[in-house]
C-alpha cells in the first residue's frame, strides 16, 4: 500500500445539506496528510436487482470502479429507525454483486454514525457493522464513533466547533489511517 491513502466516503444521507455530509466535509479537512477523503455519491444508484446485473447500469459500473480504486472506505451514516438508510444498504448491495465480485472484500473500513439525539446512531452503527463482517471488510474497532447532537457539530465555516469533539474525530481518523497502513 502507498504512503498516501485514497479513502472513499459513503454518506448514508443524500440530502445536500445533511448533517452527515457536513461532518464528512469537516473530516476531509481534519484528516492526516496521508489520507485523501473523497465522497462517492450513492443517491443515483438504481435499486439493486440481479436482473439488471446482466447489463449493469452505467451508475453501478462507475460506482463499483470508484470503490475498487479506493484503499479504504469511510461510512458515515445517520440513523433511520435504528438502522441505516435504505440508500446506504442499496449501495452496499450494488457493490457486493455480482456474487463473487464484491468491490468491498478486504477493504479497510471505518464507521461513524450520527444523530441529533444523545445516542449518536448506535443502532445504525452496529447494524452496518453486521453487513461489513459479511462483506469481509476489516473494520476499525476503536475508537467507536457515535456522534450525538450532530446539528451543532459543524459551525458555519464548516469546522468542528467543539475542541473536545474535534480532537476525538482527529484521533478517530488517525486510528483509521494507522489501520489502513498496517494492512
Amino acid at each position: 500500500m502507498s504512503s498516501s491513502f485514497n479513502v472513499a466516503a459513503i454518506i448514508g444521507s443524500v440530502r445536500r445539506g445533511s448533517y452527515t455530509r457536513r461532518l464528512v466535509h469537516a473530516l476531509e479537512r481534519l484528516a492526516p496528510p496521508s489520507m485523501r477523503i473523497g465522497i462517492v455519491e450513492i443517491g443515483g444508484l438504481q435499486i439493486y436487482s440481479e436482473d439488471l446485473d446482466r447489463v449493469p447500469p452505467m451508475e453501478w459500473t462507475a460506482f463499483r470502479e470508484r470503490i475498487g480504486r479506493a484503499d479504504a472506505v469511510l461510512f458515515a451514516t445517520p440513523e433511520y429507525n435504528r438502522s441505516v438508510p435504505g440508500v446506504l444498504k442499496n449501495a452496499i448491495d450494488v457493490g457486493s454483486r455480482p456474487y463473487g465480485q464484491s468491490v468491498w472484500a478486504g477493504k479497510p473500513a471505518a464507521v461513524i454514525s450520527v444523530s441529533q439525539g444523545t445516542v449518536g446512531g448506535f443502532g445504525a452503527n452496529h447494524h452496518l457493522r453486521q453487513s461489513l463482517v459479511f462483506l469481509d471488510m476489516p473494520t476499525l474497532r476503536q475508537p467507536e464513533a457515535y456522534i450525538g447532537g450532530v446539528s451543532t457539530l459543524v459551525d458555519d465555516r464548516g469546522h468542528i466547533a467543539d475542541e473536545t469533539r474535534r480532537r476525538f474525530l482527529s484521533d478517530f481518523l488517525t486510528a483509521f489511517e494507522s489501520m489502513i497502513r498496517a494492512r
